[in-house]
């Protein structure tokens, strides 16, 4: 259990470290530019994704579906709670200093980003027949057709 626990904390902190270095890099590269703020914040989403469609892709194979949902869904919501009020006192901004749009617009984008990451993942596994589900049918098919036949006396 402590496993578990562990895999799904140390998804949340690499989720929230790559926020902090992408305001960081934003902070002290690129401290007047927009577009350069604008290309970081991409970046940082498509890294984001890509962290969670590695995840979705491996424990997908692992674990049954309800599970690491609920594994994935857990460490998201603790990344998104520390990146949206933890990740702007970082670099010495108030979480809520742009105002509510651009609070709400932070928390919409991050889910965006992590349920696109997470939809390519298991989308891959599924469609290369590698997820838990098919594994257990296709175990399932297999010892349905080695079991021999059963003789019936009439």
């Amino acid at each position: 259990m402590t496993q578990r626990w562990r895999a799904v904390g140390v998804l949340a902190a690499a989720l929230f470290g790559v926020n902090v270095v992408a305001r960081l890099v934003i902070r002290f590269a690129f401290p007047d530019d927009d577009t350069a703020s604008g290309r970081v914040s991409l970046a940082m989403f498509l890294v984001i994704g890509l962290i969670l469609a590695g995840t979705a892709f491996r424990w997908g194979a692992d674990r049954p579906l309800g599970r690491w949902a609920g594994e994935l869904a857990v460490a998201v919501a603790v990344a998104l709670a520390l990146t949206v009020f933890v990740g702007p006192l970082v670099v010495g901004e108030n979480p809520f200093g742009g105002g509510a749009g651009l609070f709400f617009a932070q928390i919409w984008l991050y889910l965006a980003a992590t349920a696109a990451g997470v939809l390519v993942g298991y989308l891959i596994l599924t469609a290369l027949g590698r997820d838990y589900r098919s594994r257990q049918l296709k175990r399932y098919a297999e010892m349905k057709r080695t079991r021999p036949r059963k003789i019936v006396r009439r």
